[in-house]
């Protein structure tokens, strides 16, 4: 299982698409506070179907309660972000990893990304885009993760 962490999510519907990717994949969400819209909204509940009462939630009040419960333990955190130029399929992932995503028009905060910098990742992209939707971010990172750990998540063998 990976561990999907949002920071300050901003559009409803990017974390319900999130959400239900994670059920499909085995994945927790943690969503880290504050957001511009309530988790009970009908738009994050939609994008999600009806897949949102089986996803494994964790909610955060703040950045700083997430990084104080997770100090003491190995946890290994990537940082998906434009301001750095390792490739996220450069990156060696491993079962239980944080894979970090900010928000929509904010992204991360460079104080938690310079914690572990050499765990920036990057998702190439045309010169003349700037960034890519969360949800399509977020599906792209995971599924290399499971890609490189594809044997531990097969539910065929």
């Amino acid at each position: 299982m990976f561990n999907i962490v949002l920071v300050h999510p901003q559009i409803p519907q990017n974390t319900g698409s999130i959400g239900r990717m994670c059920v499909n994949t085995d994945c927790a969400l943690h969503i880290v506070k504050p957001t511009v819209f309530d988790l009970s909204e009908k738009a994050v509940r939609r994008a999600g179907l009806d897949y949102w009462h089986l996803l494994d939630l964790h909610v955060w009040e703040s950045l700083e309660e997430f990084l104080e419960a997770k100090k003491d333990r190995e946890a290994r955190f990537f940082y998906a972000t434009t301001k750095t130029k390792k490739l996220y399929f450069d990156a060696k992932f491993q079962r239980g990893d944080y894979l970090f995503f900010g928000g929509e028009s904010t992204g991360l905060p460079m104080d938690l990304m310079e914690r572990n910098f050499e765990n920036a990742i990057t998702i190439p992209m045309g010169k003349r885009g700037r960034s890519l939707n969360l949800a399509t971010s977020a599906g792209i990172v995971l599924y290399e993760a499971i890609r490189q750990n594809y044997p531990i998540f097969s539910n065929q063998g």
